[in-house]
């Protein structure tokens, strides 16, 4: 007995000298949005709100992270429609569930993970984001949890169940590897170089998976002294993809960006951004590859143009704007402005629309317009 509780002690006595930081925030939006089908003419206004905890554990070089969010919709309308129903079957590419249900009410663990890291490596094991790609709007080559630019909260994105372990060979170089298991139990791996060549940062990616074949390359520099920091990023990708005859077929096509980014005296930050694809899909193939891993580089169009700007009023209004035009047989265009007012370190309020214009069967034109307002608190 004597021993148990001297075990217990000195658990006790390392938790206390381990330094763990928590944080609470609750976000709520106030929406409305049109439906996502384009043969249904119906706006709903609803609210969706999420009470996240956050928790971060380090000793040592060992850390741990959790996210967890609980999330509420609100409006009968919306939850009963068939937007609704699509968007609640949206889940995670892990081979365990990640939320309680698919229903109104749900929790849901986001990130949980833990690793270990000093000055040479950096393990990390669980569910995580892998970061990859340069792109500020596109990211081409990031397979495993892309941002999507057109979304309401754009890096709000799926963790991965994954293995994931970085050696840095110099100061100046690094070379990642990561394992991830999907939901059908199948593997993602993935192989990367990176290292500064004299005029900037440049990676080399290999992905491989039971449908997807991926090299993939980032470049990221500085243009002289000009203050303006240019950026590349490509990737050839070879995929199995189901066609309109319900057959799959591999799909091998190329998809890159290049794009700047400039920081003005004024304090207005601009983004500048083009995506080039050498294919392009249908909206019916798209849809019968909705659990594609490579979803995010089906595209309507073969090019796009893409641009944001963010500028602070005051020390408390922030504002920004992103424009996209797709370039196609009928072009169409998406437009996102934002305010945020920052009451304190606890509270901020931001409104916001997510536009797109264009001929009814164009890209952008069949998708319906959504305006939001958002409340923010966190301690």
């Amino acid at each position: 007995m004597a021993k148990k509780l001297l075990t217990v002690l000195l658990l006790l006595v390392h938790v206390v000298y381990a330094d763990f930081e928590y944080k609470i925030n609750n976000s709520n939006f106030t929406i409305s949005q049109g439906s996502i089908f384009p043969n249904e003419d119906e706006t709903y206004i609803y609210n969706y709100n999420r009470l996240r905890f956050r928790g971060d554990y380090t000793d040592n070089g060992f850390f741990s992270t959790v996210i967890t969010d609980g999330v509420n919709y609100f409006g009968n309308e919306f939850i009963d429609s068939n937007t609704f129903e699509y968007i609640k079957h949206i889940k995670s590419d892990t081979p365990y569930k990640t939320k309680t249900n698919d229903g109104s009410l749900h929790a849901k663990v986001y990130r949980l993970y833990g690793g270990y890291e000093d000055n040479k490596n950096r393990l990390v094991i669980g569910l995580q984001n892998i970061s990859m790609g340069v792109g500020r709007i596109w990211t081409p080559t990031n397979l495993f949890n892309p941002k999507n630019s057109y979304a309401l909260e754009p890096d709000e994105v799926f963790g991965v169940a994954a293995l994931s372990y970085t050696r840095h060979i110099s100061d100046t170089s690094h070379v990642s590897i990561v394992l991830s298991q999907k939901e059908d139990d199948s593997f993602k791996y993935l192989a990367r170089y990176k290292a500064f060549l004299g005029f900037g940062d440049v990676a080399v990616n290999l992905i491989s998976s039971k449908e997807t074949k991926m090299i993939g390359y980032e470049i990221e520099a500085n243009l002289g002294d000009t203050g303006v920091e240019v950026r590349s990023e490509g990737a050839y990708l070879k995929n199995k993809l189901l066609h309109v005859d319900l057959k799959e077929r591999d799909e091998e096509f190329f998809q890159g960006i290049v794009g700047a980014d400039y920081g003005f005296e004024s304090g207005v930050t601009i983004v500048v951004e083009a995506l080039y694809s050498s294919e392009k899909f249908s909206y019916e193939e798209i849809l019968l590859n909705i659990e594609s891993e490579a979803l995010s580089n089906l595209l309507y169009s073969n090019f796009y143009m893409g641009t944001s700007l963010s500028y602070s009023f005051t020390l408390f209004l922030d504002g920004s704007f992103s424009f996209i035009e797709s370039f196609n047989d009928k072009n169409s265009r998406f437009i996102a402005p934002s305010l945020t007012y920052t009451l304190n370190d606890f509270n901020s309020f931001k409104v916001g629309a997510l536009i797109q214009n264009g001929a009814n069967n164009s890209e952008f034109g069949m998708n319906p317009n959504s305006y939001y307002f958002n409340y923010s608190f966190s301690f």
